[in-house]
C-alpha cells in the first residue's frame, strides 16, 4: 500500500481565483498562465478547469502549449518565450498558438516561414530579459512589413520587474514607455500585468492580463499572504505521521544534532522531505498542521521525512495526515520560513507525490 503523502488540488478555489483575477482586471480580459505544469498543480487538470472561463492560456514554451491541444482544448495559446527554433513556427500555425517574438533571431525565423502564425512582439520597458527596447519597434514593424508578417502581429506585451512592491517607482516608469512605444499602433491589442500588477490602484491593464500565481492563491505582493489578498488556497499538501515519540530534555532530533529538546517534547516523524520537494531549508519554527491544530517543524528536514514538535497536538497519531501548507497554513507563510517564495515550492512539488483533484 503507498504512503498517503498527496498534493489536494481544489479546482472550485481555482476557479475562483481566476474570477477574481477577472474582477480586478476591469475591462481588460485575462488569459491564464498555466505554464511549469500549472504551477505544479498539473496542466492539464488546471486547464480543463478553466476551460469554460478563460478566452486564452499562457504557457512559456512549445511542449506546455501542446499539453493543452493533448488535453482537447481548443483556446489559443501564447508562449510566452516565443519558439526555439524556426521550424516551430509551422507547428504553431497549425495548432493555434501564438508565440511572442522577442528578438531578432526570432524576426529572422518569421521572414523565413513559408506560412507563420499570429504572434505577438515583446517590448523590453526596463526588465532587461527579453524583447525589442520602445526606440527600436518602428525598426522591428518596418522589417515585419518589408516580409510581408504585419497582417499576423496580434499586439505588444512587457513584463513588470517590481510590480510586487507597490511603493517601487518602477511599475509607472515601465508603464509609461510601454505605453509611449506602442502608442502609434494603438489598433494593436497590449498586455502587460502580471498577478502583482491586478493588486495596483489605478494601474492600467490595457487589452489583456496574465495572472499566474494568483491563480494558484499564491501572493504575488511583498508583505502580503494570498489570503489577505482574498485568494484561495489551491494545494494542499498532506503527509502522514509515521511515527510518534517524546525525545528528553537535552536530546536531539535528526541530521546535524542541530535541535536540542530544552523539556521532554512530543515529536513525530512526518513523511515528506526534499525528495518530494518540501523545502530543505524550513526549519526549526516552521509552521505545519495536524486535525487543526498548527505546530511546528523541528530540527533539519530530510530527504523522505521531518520532525514536529506536537505539543500543541497531544492527541496526534501514527497515520494522522499533517498539513504542511494548505487552508491552515498558508504556504506563503511556509515559504518566508524558507526563505524563497510561493512559486517555488508549488512548481517544485515532485513527482512522486500524487495529485488527487476535487
Amino acid at each position: 500500500m503507498p504512503r498517503s503523502t498527496v498534493a489536494r488540488i481544489n479546482l472550485d478555489a481555482l476557479r475562483q481565483n481566476y474570477r477574481l483575477a477577472c474582477d480586478r482586471a476591469g475591462s481588460a480580459q485575462s488569459m491564464a498562465v498555466v505554464k511549469a505544469d500549472g504551477y505544479g498543480h498539473g496542466i492539464a487538470q488546471v486547464a480543463k478547469a478553466l476551460a469554460d472561463d478563460a478566452p486564452r492560456y499562457a504557457v512559456a514554451c512549445l511542449e506546455e502549449a501542446l499539453a493543452i491541444r493533448s488535453a482537447e482544448l481548443r483556446q489559443p495559446v501564447v508562449m510566452l518565450q516565443g519558439v526555439h527554433a524556426g521550424a516551430d513556427l509551422d507547428v504553431c500555425r497549425q495548432n493555434g498558438f501564438e508565440p511572442v517574438i522577442h528578438g531578432r533571431h526570432q524576426l529572422e525565423w518569421l521572414g523565413q516561414a513559408e506560412a507563420r502564425p499570429p504572434f505577438w512582439l515583446k517590448v523590453n520597458s526596463g526588465m532587461n530579459r527579453l524583447g525589442f527596447r520602445p526606440e527600436e519597434l518602428n525598426d522591428v514593424m518596418a522589417r515585419l512589413e518589408a516580409m510581408g508578417a504585419r497582417s499576423g502581429l496580434l499586439g505588444f506585451m512587457t513584463h513588470f520587474a517590481c510590480a510586487d512592491d507597490v511603493d517601487s517607482p518602477m511599475t509607472a516608469r515601465q508603464t509609461a514607455s510601454f505605453e509611449q512605444g506602442t502608442a502609434p499602433w494603438a489598433g494593436l491589442m497590449r498586455s502587460v500585468a502580471n498577478s502583482a500588477a491586478h493588486f495596483h490602484p489605478g494601474q492600467s491593464l490595457f487589452d489583456w492580463s496574465r495572472p499566474g500565481i494568483m491563480l494558484y492563491g499564491g501572493s504575488p505582493m511583498v508583505g502580503k499572504t494570498g489570503p489577505e489578498l482574498g485568494l484561495k488556497p489551491v494545494m494542499s499538501l498532506e503527509a502522514p505521521l509515521i511515527t510518534t515519540r517524546t525525545v528528553r530534555a537535552g536530546e536531539s532530533v535528526g541530521y546535524g544534532g542541530g535541535w536540542v529538546a530544552d523539556r521532554d517534547t512530543l515529536m513525530g516523524m512526518v513523511a515528506v522531505g526534499y525528495g518530494d520537494g518540501y523545502p530543505r531549508h524550513a526549519g526549526t519554527d516552521t509552521p505545519a498542521a495536524v486535525n487543526g491544530q498548527r505546530i511546528r517543524l523541528i530540527g533539519r528536514v530530510s530527504m523522505d521525512m521531518l520532525a514536529v514538535d506536537l505539543s500543541n497536538a497531544p492527541g496526534a497519531r501514527e497515520g494522522d495526515l499533517v498539513e504542511l501548507w494548505g487552508p491552515t497554513v498558508g504556504v506563503d507563510e511556509v515559504a518566508t520560513c524558507a526563505g524563497t517564495i510561493s512559486y517555488e515550492l508549488l512548481t517544485g512539488i515532485t513527482s512522486r507525490v500524487p495529485r488527487e483533484y476535487r
